[in-house]
């Protein structure tokens, strides 16, 4: 009993310490597009959790101008390395190029069920499309994302740049990609979503 109860001190004490692997796959926004890359928000929320404690190593997957067909290559790529957490965000450029609602949504929930098979917690980090979009185009964008992560049962932040988008003073000059406190505001947002998901 003694070597048993021993045994299981020294798996949880493991646990505790055992780095974890967070994956954010995604687009410019992950990137940093216009930024070095240690400004970008995944490098950010990475320092934040260290600076909490916690044994983590966060890998920026943001490539400029992902769409989320590309999505599911790029997980089995990832995934040749461990990985605890998936932060799925992608799915703006899709919008951007107006491409069809039902094609991105079924694209997102191919990348959410590969992870989940891989023994992979998935958390969806959603976008909202500019109101010039058209009011049709944007609630169904909007309501997709909504879906599936009701659908596949994922924790899910409904706007990754709530409180970003449309503030000049958080973007960089095109109006589009955050600047270095555009990102600070988004990492602190991201690191609470952790928190409270994992």
């Amino acid at each position: 009993m003694k070597k048993l109860f021993l045994c299981l001190s020294i798996l949880i004490s493991f646990n505790l310490y055992a780095e974890m692997s967070i994956l954010i796959l995604g687009d410019s926004l992950a990137e940093g597009y216009g930024l070095d890359e240690s400004m970008a928000f995944p490098r950010v929320v990475e320092k934040k959790l260290i600076e909490k404690k916690k044994n983590v190593k966060v890998i920026n997957g943001g490539v400029s101008g992902a769409t989320s067909a590309s999505g599911i290559q790029r997980l089995k790529w990832h995934l040749k390395k461990p990985v605890d957490v998936l932060l799925l965000e992608l799915g703006a450029n899709d919008g951007l190029r107006g491409l069809s609602v039902p094609d991105t949504k079924k694209n997102l929930k191919e990348i959410i069920k590969f992870a989940k098979e891989k023994k992979v917690k998935v958390m969806l980090l959603g976008i909202l499309m500019p109101p010039n979009y058209g009011a049709d185009y944007t609630g169904q964008f909007e309501k997709m994302y909504k879906d599936v992560a009701k659908e596949e049962k994922v924790p899910f932040l409904p706007f990754l740049l709530d409180g970003v988008a449309g503030n000049a003073k958080l973007n960089l000059p095109d109006g589009i990609h955050p600047n270095q406190k555009g990102h600070e505001v988004i990492a602190e947002k991201v690191v609470n979503f952790l928190e409270k998901n994992i």
